[in-house]
């Protein structure tokens, strides 16, 4: 299968703007548990320029990876190009132990979005998502909070992530909700209702963990079964699936390691007949 993505119909649009419903997610760029430098900078910076070489517009990335790593690597190694739409998220805190800590109070998401911005070296954040809800801070002020930076042209677009049907519609009712990341793939359909809402009102799904190998373990011999008709992997055809099932997905794998890259591009060129879509479908419902 090529190295890259060759399906221009098959794309999102955000806002104004439109993307290849496969993109990258940045989480992996940093070192060890997400937390620090990777080992080595120079190959994390090539993984990111190798993705956008392979036709990859559409990059996901969080102020808490690293902290502040990811997208300090990123803006390093692209900029602010206008052909790839970057998103970025706030929301959450990193303790040194490494817990991810939910944390939405209004000022500390306005002070992180100057600190993205920074390294990002953008004067926009194209998409920004709230990474968590706080169960500390209303849900409705951070949400706010996110549509006000939208109004004073901080950020494009704005997402959410982790939330619940009736989170996200609360969220729809103060500001335009661009997108909702939230745990999706072939093994684990939990968040399937929030699937559905957005399906039913264009809002873009961005499943995070798309091709978790534990969820796929699940139900490896049926994945390694269509894998080998099409002479694919797993993972790719975890992906494929993922395609399929609905027209807002917006998978974003993530690797640091170029060769992965490649073969997740792949995936978008896999076509599973319908068969093989209802198969997979049906193995979690």
């Amino acid at each position: 299968m090529s190295n890259t993505i060759e399906n221009e119909s098959d794309t999102l649009e955000l806002g104004d703007k439109t993307v290849h419903r496969l993109g990258f997610g940045a989480m992996r760029l940093c070192g060890d548990a997400i937390i620090g430098p990777p080992e080595d900078e120079e190959t994390a910076r090539e993984v990111v320029q190798h993705a956008v070489d392979c036709g990859v517009d559409f990059m996901d990335t969080a102020d808490s990876y690293g902290p502040g790593v990811s997208e300090r690597l990123i803006g390093e190694t692209i900029g602010d190009p206008d052909d790839v739409l970057v998103a970025t998220k706030a929301g959450l805190l990193r303790n040194r132990e490494g817990e991810w800590l939910a944390h939405g109070e209004p000022d500390y998401i306005r002070n992180q979005v100057l600190a993205s911005l920074d390294r990002l070296r953008t004067d926009t954040i194209d998409l920004y998502q709230f990474h968590r809800p706080d169960p500390d801070t209303p849900f409705e002020n951070s949400v706010q909070t996110f549509a006000e930076l939208k109004d004073e042209g901080l950020v494009d677009q704005v997402g959410v992530s982790n939330v619940s049907v009736e989170q996200l519609e609360t969220a729809r009712e103060h500001v335009d909700v661009a997108t909702v990341q939230n745990r999706y793939n072939v093994g684990d359909r939990s968040n399937a209702d929030v699937l559905e809402v957005c399906a039913e009102n264009d809002i873009g799904f961005i499943p995070w963990a798309p091709i978790d190998g534990d969820d796929l373990e699940k139900h490896g011999d049926l994945l390694d079964e269509i894998a080998d008709a099409h002479d694919a992997t797993r993972r790719q055809v975890g992906l494929a699936w993922l395609l399929e099932r609905s027209d807002v997905i917006l998978p974003i794998p993530g690797t640091s390691d170029p060769d992965h890259l490649e073969s997740n591009v792949a995936a978008s060129r896999l076509s599973l007949d319908d068969e093989e879509v209802q198969r997979l479908t049906d193995i979690a419902e």
